[in-house]
């Protein structure tokens, strides 16, 4: 028997696993594409009904792949896509939008991010976004790769207040934001979605993080995500394109870290101590 996946509520009031799945990556091989489709009917299965794309994973591949795995159950998932900044006018926006809903074959898209600054003055995409919400585009917006900063002046624009999230390089490894950014968020209510929660791969190698699963009779990337959960208000989406690691990350919500634990793991990944630039993969 599984334990509850456990929520977060964002701003417009919906409530979403603080376990999802990511697919950076998705869609860029017609040879894998059934078996992608297949790991993300299996994390809906289990209950990882938060899905994360974006129009640039595979120009829009990755995103007919979400469409094919949710066909039939689009009620089952809380999709989330992204405008690449280079599309981020007021028109740009809301043409990008209409283009990743026929991708996906949906009608709604849940939360729409901006994948990260560009040229366009925020005022303009956030006008677009508010518009987007006014036609039942979109349910929820909000931005990726942004730091206190580019929050503070996000807030300062008409409408700005009605970011839900914001999707940052957030794991055991790449712990910067929270010295500052984390804490802003949650002080203001803004989810905080952790891409790449296992650092591409890479701690899944670590041999503190080994030491420590062996304790729990878990796996390293298990021990990974079950220390992001105790962090309140972030969801993380790993990707992974087989229905047997999904279960293994919707095992992972089922571990219980303590103290002692959590110690080791700073121990062993220090949290910051001073203001870092925000790390971008």
């Amino acid at each position: 028997m599984h334990d509850p996946i456990p929520t977060t509520t964002l701003i417009d009031g919906s409530s979403v696993p603080v376990l999802g799945q990511g697919t950076w990556r998705m869609g860029d091989e017609r040879s894998r594409a059934a078996d992608e489709v297949k790991s993300l009917q299996a994390g809906l299965d289990l209950g990882l009904t938060l899905i994360d794309t974006a129009e640039m994973y595979g120009n829009g591949a990755s995103e007919r792949i979400v469409g094919q795995a949710v066909k039939g159950r689009c009620d089952d998932a809380f999709i989330v896509s992204k405008v690449l900044p280079s599309n981020a006018s007021r028109d740009g926006t809301e043409a990008a939008c209409e283009r990743s809903l026929k991708h996906l074959g949906i009608d709604h898209i849940d939360l729409y991010l901006l994948h990260w600054r560009g040229g366009y003055p925020l005022a303009e995409t956030v006008a677009a976004f508010e518009a987007l919400k006014k036609a039942g585009k979109i349910g929820a917006w909000g931005v990726s790769n942004f730091d206190v900063d580019d929050m503070e002046e996000l807030l300062a624009v008409p409408g700005g207040n009605n970011v839900a999230a914001n999707q940052v390089l957030y794991n055991l490894s790449r712990r910067g934001i929270e010295y500052d950014l984390l804490p802003w968020c949650q002080s203001h209510g803004v989810a905080v979605m952790a891409y790449s929660p296992l650092d591409e791969g890479r701690l899944l190698r670590n041999p503190d993080l080994v030491h420590i699963a062996k304790a729990h009779q878990a796996t390293p990337a298990q021990i990974a995500l079950a220390f992001l959960k105790t962090r309140p208000g972030v969801i993380s989406i790993p990707k992974t394109g087989s229905p047997t690691r999904a279960r293994e990350n919707r095992d992972a919500m089922d571990i219980h870290l303590t103290s002692e634990n959590l110690a080791a793991l700073d121990s062993a990944f220090p949290p910051p101590k001073r203001k870092k630039s925000l790390e971008m993969i």
